[in-house]
């Protein structure tokens, strides 16, 4: 999408757009752009129809997730938009939900929008059609068509340039706090990287490449075929075929998307072995496995409702599934070509490079649960705990993602209401550093009040540091919502904010401030509707006056969020998401 000249819009005779949502209804990263341009195009009065050209056809695919409240808005957005701009809908929206059967959708999405395609531009099955639908189709890999090839081995941080396409620096680790003492067995990490030519503002996010566990490695290279030395550096190759004047050529040709390292380095450093592995590679097991097995396997790999049960209770890594399934033996090649990659976890950036210009802080909380409703297995969540568990001063590969939508106001005397339960603090420890770098400059400030829940008193983060921003007027207020203090009433952050009602319509409404919101996306719904009946109150409006004046304070960059999705505090919509997902899938032709 990144790469989509939306000006050229109006003389296309086709545009198929596959789209996710971010947040709570933004685009993708790499649809900013087209997002803003297609809604410049709808400012503008322009129709994307040419009286010298043929209308324009469109499709959309939405991707999303039901467990946020504004499922698959961006797509809708985008249909939407196109319908009114005069494009021609060859066929309606449809959605991918990540709660259940995302992947089973698009693949039978995906062949049938091609069908209605052709026959929307009358074209026959002639052989360059028949060309096209083979490039469209999965490519069939087997034991014959993948090999190891022995290669020098890349270095990690330009392995990872490659295969992700980012900027990425490899900065040292300088310090490590567990914000809860050293000696708790909860752990919320303050990490100090160092800044190496990294340039960010407060409210940017930080992409951080994680390693996966040394024993989950291990145990999926003793279930391995094909390997003869795990530490060696090989070369995945694939046997392509290229239809030439002489016929069809088959030459092997190196994986883009897969470095040249050791096998061991690849299920390390480059491959996702704890993401539940996916029907398609379910299938594939499921043709190499025996007996019981291949009859479970089957089952996983065809039936979404037992595939998403299977999924949700067990929460299996790879070597989990090859644990259950003792027969699966695959082959090392063909298995790491069809794994997908380890993606960077990203975090809201807690310091300001006024403050600190040569590093760059973290806040990480320390992921770890049992899967099967608590009685399963121990997990570790990927990155934090490999945050946890390396060496101050061991260096690491990461990178800085602009966020240019949450950024504290150019006009410094504009107030903020900040609010970020547990680590959705982070980005606001940024913010408060920078205001008061600015105040040492002799910057006058606006108010800043700012929200803050956790559990118990003991679990208040950066209490120190809010107290002496408080004492050095950076920060006016704060307020503390606690949810399981004994001997208390449980308080979230949306019941604090009500008691400071009148206050926050004030700063927001008549003051022109911002209002920040960082957290799970259960939270950010809450504080939305609890804003939204004080602007309702306060501002003696219907609720589609409400609803206009939160559009409005969008569309001024005034009311902001940054939320993660679903996090073990939020888990239990899982159920009525999936079950959701399910009905709606159900419904579908």
């Amino acid at each position: 999408m990144s790469d989509y000249d939306v000006s050229s819009i109006e003389h296309e005779a086709l545009l198929i757009v596959v789209t996710s949502t971010f947040g709570n209804g933004d685009p993708p990263e790499n649809g900013e752009e087209f997002a803003k341009n297609l809604y410049a195009l709808k400012l503008g009065d322009n129709v994307i129809s040419n009286p010298d050209t043929e209308k324009l056809r469109f499709a959309v695919f939405a991707l999303g997730s039901s467990a946020y409240p504004n499922f698959c808005a961006f797509g809708k957005y985008v249909d939407n938009l196109l319908g009114e701009l005069g494009g021609e809908r060859i066929y309606k929206m449809a959605t991918g939900d990540e709660m259940c059967g995302q992947e089973q959708a698009f693949r039978k999405w995906a062949p049938h929008i091609f069908k209605v395609s052709c026959e929307t531009f009358c074209l026959d099955d002639d052989d360059t059609l028949n060309e096209a639908t083979k490039s469209l189709q999965t490519q069939y890999l087997s034991e014959n068509t993948v090999r190891f090839m022995i290669a020098k081995a890349e270095q990690p941080k330009e392995a990872l340039i490659k295969v992700h396409s980012k900027e990425i620096q490899s900065s040292k680790m300088l310090q490590r706090i567990n914000l809860h003492g050293e000696n708790s067995m909860k752990a919320t990490l303050l990490v100090h990287f160092e800044n190496v030519n990294m340039s960010y503002s407060p409210g940017d996010h930080m992409g951080v490449f994680a390693m996966n566990r040394p024993e989950i490695v291990d145990g999926v290279l003793k279930r391995l075929k094909g390997v003869e030395d795990p530490d060696a550096p090989v070369e995945l190759q694939i046997l392509q075929e290229s239809q030439t004047s002489n016929g069809i050529q088959r030459n092997w040709k190196p994986q883009e998307k897969r470095p040249v390292c050791s096998v061991r380095d690849m299920f390390t450093r480059y491959l996702d072995i704890t993401t539940p592995p996916n029907p398609n590679l379910l299938q594939h097991f499921a043709s190499i496995a025996e007996g019981e097995d291949q009859k479970r396997l089957e089952i996983l790999a065809t039936e979404s409702s037992e595939y998403e049960d299977w999924r949700h209770f067990n929460c299996p890594h790879l070597l989990e599934v090859l644990q259950e399934f003792p027969s699966v033996k695959p082959s090392a090649p063909l298995l790491i070509a069809q794994l997908p990659l380890l993606q960077p976890r990203f975090y809201s950036i807690s310091s300001s490079p006024l403050k600190y210009p040569k590093e760059v802080h973290l806040t990480v909380a320390v992921v770890q649960y049992n899967t099967q409703d608590g009685k399963g297995p121990r997990h570790y969540g990927v990155c934090s705990n490999f945050l946890n568990d390396i060496q101050v001063g061991q260096d690491v590969c990461v990178f800085i993602r602009k966020a240019p939508s949450f950024r504290l106001p150019e006009n410094s005397m504009k107030p903020v209401i900040v609010v970020g339960p547990g680590t959705g603090i982070a980005p606001f420890r940024g913010f408060w550093q920078h205001r008061h770098m600015l105040s040492r400059q002799n910057h006058s400030l606006g108010k800043m009040l700012l929200f803050f829940g956790c559990r118990t008193k003991e679990l208040d983060l950066y209490k120190e540091e809010k107290a002496q921003m408080v004492c050095e007027k950076v920060i006016d207020k704060t307020f503390l919502a606690l949810s399981r203090e004994s001997n208390r009433p449980k308080m979230y952050v949306q019941n604090t904010i009500l008691e400071q009602a009148a206050e926050v319509y004030r700063l927001l409404a008549i003051e022109e401030g911002h209002f920040y919101v960082c957290g799970d996306c259960k939270m950010a719904e809450d504080v939305l509707k609890t804003l939204k009946g004080i602007i309702q109150k306060y501002g003696n409006m219907d609720d589609t006056q409400v609803d206009k004046y939160l559009f409005t304070l969008r569309d001024q960059n005034r009311y902001h969020e940054d939320i993660f999705g679903i996090t073990l505090r939020t888990a239990e919509i899982h159920k009525s998401s999936r079950e959701s997902a399910r009905q709606r899938m159900a419904s579908e032709p």
